[in-house]
């Protein structure tokens, strides 16, 4: 049987994530880029693009015009399931050109051989 919400592989992930979330909010590319799976098979759906596999979620993120991103995160969930398998929810509120926005994010991670790697994410925001 599968063991759910180990707090060990809890805290790890956890800690895991709040690291990509000071690299995302301070453009720390190198960071950001470690945590994700280097893969054609990684995904990454944003606010309003598409990215599929390892080379275009690294050259978006080289190329996005207003690389700092300020926010602030609620509902932070980590979910495990075994030693090498989680999801990672959260809403944010973020200011963009002057409005509130308010928004969701989900990670699944796993663990390979080399450590926890984000494997699929989604990004978006609510209307306003």
């Amino acid at each position: 049987m599968t063991t759910v919400n180990d707090p060990a592989v809890v805290a790890e992930v956890t800690d895991l994530y709040l690291q990509y979330e000071e690299a995302l909010c301070n453009n720390n590319l190198e960071v950001m880029d470690n945590l994700f799976w280097d893969a054609p098979e990684v995904v990454r759906f944003g606010i309003t693009e598409n990215l599929y596999g390892g080379d275009e979620i690294r050259n978006f993120r080289a190329s996005r015009p207003n690389p700092k991103i300020e926010r602030e995160i609620s509902n932070l969930k980590v979910v495990t399931f075994g030693n090498d398998t989680a999801t990672v929810t959260l809403e944010f509120r973020r200011i963009i050109n002057g409005v509130e926005r308010f928004g969701r994010q989900s990670q699944t991670w796993y663990k390979f051989a080399e450590g926890w790697k984000v494997v699929s994410a989604h990004v978006s925001l609510l209307p306003v």
